[in-house]
């Protein structure tokens, strides 16, 4: 993918409007009638969807709007409070979404900050949680943050980033040990595939707190905007979109197991160590992969996978746990649309991967329209799951019955 789509669809639901600001969002009324139940999930619940979508949801899980009528909204992250906090990236904005009465539904809109350049990932620091960090595209800023106003302030600019370029967010993430209390910075390149002059672009970055020690983490990675962490083993996963043009079928798009000073092989590599021709044209004596990590998980090429959550919850089913449910945003340029879902890898504890199938789908028609794009996925300790949707303004809620 290469920018951020314009926001295709709102759901129209009964609603209340809530406090105004640069993503506004309204109240939905909710509807409890289930739809029909998931094969071989017999010992579980019947699903239910009151999005007002033709979503299409697995036994034992409710999906629903937690809010709408955003703008664009993407990153999602938890404040010491418990109240949800979404990047505005096309509003300049960053909103809070409280949920006081703890009625699945958001109760308004809070104005966290505003006026900002495309703001994506926040991040707060695991130390000091009052510490709130945004990317904007050519910065990354740090904020005084009060969990009980949900306002951000006293802005301070740490680290100045490469700005504009065709791949514009900047994602962050505060790393695990041996890095714990740095900075991660994701920047994706500047062009589609390219021999890439700018040090910052198609690599993760790395920084002390305050923005000092600024170096490459990672590179070779076209465009990696979402990372977590692994439960058990530690370590940093993410999402990876492959280059365009090379057909409906290739390159696939990725998930990487990010290690400090690897190479993820862009623009020469893609997949499993798979030499792209077509871009590098050049004759080597040696093998030109030696050096270069090959992906862990190969995706459907054109899916666009973003968001990314491990399933840690004893609430939900037995064999979710530990399992990866990821948000693929969807393709712009292939024959047949692809994308457009949530989906779940299956992994045993130590995260050693079997297969992948579809957890939620239907925001893709067969008619080739969508009515929906899945960006961040964030969940609660309790087994409460959220997933932003940028296209039509939306903030799901996801919960086991």
């Amino acid at each position: 993918m290469k920018k951020l789509p314009a926001i295709a669809l709102s759901v129209t639901l009964v609603v209340v409007l809530l406090a105004a600001g640069g993503c506004s969002s309204k109240k939905a009324a909710v509807n409890t009638t289930p739809s029909s139940s998931s094969s071989g999930q017999s010992a579980l619940k019947s699903p239910q969807n009151s999005t007002g979508l033709p979503l299409v949801v697995p036994a034992g899980f409710a999906v629903s709007n937690f809010a709408n009528n955003l703008t664009g909204p993407r990153v999602l992250v938890l404040d010491s409070a418990g109240n949800l906090l979404v990047s505005c990236p096309s509003a300049g904005t960053v909103v809070a979404l409280p949920d006081k009465d703890g009625n699945g539904v958001a109760d308004s809109e809070n104005p966290v900050v505003s006026g900002l350049n495309y703001p994506h990932g926040l991040a707060f620091q695991p130390s000091d949680p009052t510490k709130l960090y945004i990317a904007e595209n050519n910065a990354v800023a740090v904020y005084d943050y009060n969990p009980q106003t949900m306002r951000a302030a006293n802005r301070r600019q740490i680290i100045d980033l490469s700005p504009g370029g065709e791949h514009v967010t900047r994602s962050i993430m505060f790393a695990p040990a041996p890095n714990t209390g740095r900075l991660l910075i994701a920047i994706g390149s500047d062009c589609n595939v390219c021999y890439e002059t700018d040090p910052q672009r198609a690599k993760i970055l790395i920084a002390n707190a305050d923005g000092s020690g600024l170096r490459p983490f990672a590179s070779g990675l076209r465009n990696s905007v979402f990372q977590t962490v692994h439960p058990v083993t530690g370590q940093i996963w993410a999402t990876e979109m492959g280059r365009d043009y090379l057909g409906d079928n290739l390159p696939p798009d990725e998930i990487n197991i990010i290690q400090d000073n690897h190479d993820y092989g862009w623009p020469t590599f893609y997949g499993k160590n798979v030499h792209d021709t077509q871009f590098d044209t050049n004759t080597y004596t040696t093998d030109p992969s030696i050096g270069k990590t090959p992906s862990y998980i190969d995706i459907p090429a054109h899916s666009a996978p973003l968001g990314l959550a491990f399933v840690t919850s004893d609430k939900w089913p037995a064999d979710y746990k530990y399992n990866l449910i990821v948000a693929y945003h969807g393709s712009w340029n292939r024959s047949v649309p692809t994308g457009d879902k949530l989906v779940r890898m299956h992994l045993d504890r130590q995260g050693n991967f079997t297969s992948i199938e579809d957890f939620i789908t239907g925001w893709q028609q067969p008619d080739g329209s969508r009515l929906g794009r899945p960006v961040g996925v964030i969940m609660r300790a309790d087994g409460t799951a959220y997933v932003s949707d940028d296209s039509n303004g939306s903030v799901y809620r996801i919960a086991p019955l």
